[in-house]
């Protein structure tokens, strides 16, 4: 069964700075060796995030890099892709786009923004999540 977790941003570390959660869940992911695809919204962000990967712990290191760099991209337990490369969808996803994704994966995490107004649109990826089957589960953090 498809899975999809919802992760609420709530501590002050992740509202200053959302992206630390996704660095979180893919610390996590290596951790428990789960080949992860980050779905970046667009070019700059698959930046900060492979910025903020190197960095956001000095006794993490988390291997990954940005889809399309590099011939070995394989080899990286965590790849971010940005929109404009399709890429092979992992096992587990982390969604950071507008839409969900389609197609053949086992987990999506969704990162969920702090401002109440800026949930719609996450209600509506939960309902889509739902009609398809999905096992549904939120996460404060």
């Amino acid at each position: 069964m498809q899975r999809a977790h919802f992760y609420l941003i709530d501590k002050p570390r992740f509202r200053e700075q959302p992206l630390l959660l996704v660095c979180e869940l893919a610390k996590r992911a290596v951790a428990a060796n789960l080949p992860t695809l980050i779905l970046a919204r667009d070019q700059a962000q698959a930046e900060a995030l492979d910025d903020l990967l190197w960095s956001f712990e000095e006794d993490a290191f988390i291997p990954h890099q940005i889809a399309g760099m590099d011939e070995d991209e394989d080899e990286a337990n965590v790849l971010i892709a940005t929109p404009a490369l399709d890429v092979a969808l992992r096992p587990l996803l982390i969604n950071l786009r507008d839409i969900a994704p389609n197609g053949q994966f086992d987990r999506v995490l969704e990162v969920v923004p702090a401002d109440p107004a800026a949930r719609g649109p996450l209600r509506e990826r939960w309902k889509h999540y739902q009609s398809l089957g999905f096992e549904l589960k939120k996460f404060d953090m």
